[in-house]
């Protein structure tokens, strides 16, 4: 017998990256922890994003054997943030539940959120004490958090393991433009947002899918999606540049009019040239950011394109 939408207490959203090595691993896990703390009354999500390996095989197969399991094939890769839209979309629980596929934020660790989204919050991160990233992965990490709490004056920790509530989950829903951001999405609905200690274990296989490139188009992503802040910086560069050109202007020309020392046209020419034109160049940049994701989102751009639903 098929459940209507009031049944499922716990959707499962998984988004899926090259990771066929730990799926069946990790949906024995979910469906052992899920079943001891919400019974039948669950369902799981997963979100093939445009894997090159096998991870649409291994699905296709767990999707056979498990009725609460949903498979989703999109047509290429559109970007973790875009999967989990995808599964947004299908998700029926009550509360929804987003987890990384590659084992590192452990099944057992869900009724931690479960239970403390209880107290009333709309959404709750499972915040790690220690990360099991590389030096790399967790300095980017920090850089982002510092641009999330500067971005949206919210004093939590954000990461990929959530959980939350169906009705804040309909309201993100409204959101169609391509270039997606989760947790800004969140701030945008809701500053209810609870943080619980969670573990963090370290990768099992393979290497994460966040190369440098791919975290610095998630940085523009959230800046430029849900602040004018880059702006407003290149508007201040602007000001104190000029600042700095006024005061060395007004110093050369007193030292050539009260003490007759020569003014050094060639460095003192280039280095302004450099400091100015950098600050052109980076204002510029910063406009082109902007102006691109107007363009793309006033084309209609899609978040996803689902190719195949097994079920």
């Amino acid at each position: 017998m098929t459940m209507d939408n009031s049944d499922i207490i716990i959707s499962i959203v998984i988004p899926v990256y090259n990771s066929a090595e730990t799926l069946p691993e990790l949906n024995n896990r979910l469906k052992r922890v899920i079943e001891n703390l919400v019974g039948p009354q669950n369902e799981i999500i997963y979100v093939n994003d445009g894997s090159i390996d096998s991870s649409w095989s291994c699905l296709k197969e767990i999707a056979a054997k498990n009725e609460k399991v949903l498979a989703i094939n999109l047509t290429r890769n559109f970007g973790q943030h875009n999967a989990i839209m995808c599964g947004f979309a299908q998700a029926r629980g009550r509360f929804v539940v987003t987890i990384d596929d590659d084992l590192q934020i452990p099944p057992e660790e869900i009724p931690k959120i479960f239970e403390h989204i209880q107290s009333g919050y709309d959404v709750v991160y499972g915040v790690y004490g220690q990360k099991q990233h590389t030096a790399f992965r967790n300095f980017s990490s920090r850089l982002i958090q510092y641009a999330y709490r500067r971005t949206f004056d919210l004093n939590i920790g954000i990461t990929s393991f959530r959980i939350i509530r169906q009705e804040i989950v309909q309201f993100m829903l409204g959101y169609e433009k391509s270039f997606t951001y989760i947790d800004g999405l969140l701030a945008w609905f809701t500053q209810n947002i609870g943080n619980v200690s969670v573990d963090h274990q370290k990768r099992k296989v393979g290497t994460s899918g966040y190369s440098l490139k791919n975290l610095i188009i998630l940085a523009l992503n959230m800046m430029t999606n849900f602040s004018i802040i880059p702006l407003q910086l290149a508007s201040l560069s602007g000001f104190v540049f000029s600042l700095v050109g006024f005061f060395l202007g007004g110093y050369f020309l007193l030292k050539k009019i009260f003490w007759g020392i020569p003014v050094s046209g060639f460095s003192s020419l280039i280095v302004a040239i450099t400091m100015f034109s950098g600050v052109q160049l980076l204002t510029i940049g910063i406009l082109g950011e902007y102006i691109g994701r107007i363009h793309i989102n006033v084309s209609k751009r899609p978040q996803y394109a689902i190719k195949d639903i097994i079920q």
